[in-house]
């Protein structure tokens, strides 16, 4: 066995034993053989870094080393079987870390529109954070009926800072399970945007709250890594030509992000299980790391 190896093996039994002290429960999760099909597409078509990965026709993410980039559609097929139904046509694809824990993010276009940021100078973070709260409460009722918890905002990690330079915007907001006791560990999701054009990018990060400002670094190392295409920059707006989104930067934090909330906040359990057991399957732990997980996790309802 390599030394790669029995790091990564030497990592799966410590988190073997932290899974048994996680007390959330993952929503609508996949049978073990979807499972184990949908980590083993994921890591036929894995992408690692150092390499240029064009995404959707708009940017070129220059993959840094040390990170594996999962593209479409077996990024969706993986977040399918680890609990999350449905489609989602923004997705571009997931990133994980290579042989660390505690970290994964999301990559997604939204082709908006041109999105006007003359907004983000008057805006206050404790107006936008009772919008926020207002949209999440309004969307448990909705999340309740699909099976999934009702979700609790409990504040800013990071409020929302915009770069009126490079055109980039970034906050984190704290989550956790409406019904979980208040010493049930928090979850954190880092969204970072770049505005282009014709829409934005979003990367956004999910991690533990404890673990943000280790990992808020690697974040910004990828939103710098994603370049708009000549012709596709913010800057080469068209007032004459061009579609205008219909909302601005503060309706982007409280409205249209809060949408994806409830596919980043389902939980520990999810967070541990997919961030953790997927760098570990694309280190070449392969099905039988799958299996071991399922007898070690506690609770794990269909």
């Amino acid at each position: 066995m390599s030394i790669r190896q029995t790091k990564a093996w030497t990592g799966l039994l410590a988190l073997a034993a932290s899974l048994l002290l996680a007390t959330a429960t993952i929503t609508r999760a996949a049978t073990p053989e979807a499972e184990n099909k949908a980590f083993d597409e994921a890591r036929q078509v894995a992408k690692s870094g150092p390499q240029d990965i064009p995404l959707a026709n708009q940017a070129v993410l220059k993959l840094p080393e040390g990170t594996t980039f999962i593209p479409q559609p077996q990024a969706t097929r993986l977040l399918n079987a680890m609990g999350n139904p449905g489609e989602d046509s923004r997705l571009q694809g997931l990133i994980f870390p290579d042989g660390r824990n505690g970290w994964f993010m999301t990559v997604r276009y939204e082709d908006s529109g041109y999105i006007k940021d003359d907004d983000a100078k008057d805006w206050n973070a404790d107006d936008l954070l009772k919008s926020y709260r207002e949209g999440t409460e309004a969307a448990n009722e909705e999340r309740l009926k699909l099976g999934s918890p009702a979700l609790l905002i409990m504040g800013w990690a990071e409020k929302p800072a915009y770069d009126a330079v490079t055109h980039r915007l970034a906050w984190a907001m704290i989550s956790r399970e409406k019904d979980a006791p208040l010493t049930a560990e928090k979850g954190v999701n880092y969204n970072t945007y770049a505005l282009g054009r014709e829409g934005f990018f979003s990367l956004n990060l999910v991690t533990g709250l404890d673990e943000l400002p280790k990992y808020k670094p690697e974040a910004h190392a990828l939103l710098a890594a994603l370049n708009f295409n000549d012709g596709k920059r913010y800057a080469d707006f068209n007032a004459k030509t061009d579609h205008v989104a219909e909302y601005g930067l503060a309706t982007l934090v409280v409205g249209v992000a809060a949408k994806k909330l409830g596919l980043l906040a389902v939980g520990l359990a999810f967070f541990a299980k997919f961030a953790k057991l997927g760098l570990l399957l694309l280190a070449g732990g392969g099905a039988a790391i799958v299996k071991f997980f399922r007898r070690a996790k506690p609770n794990d309802p269909a």
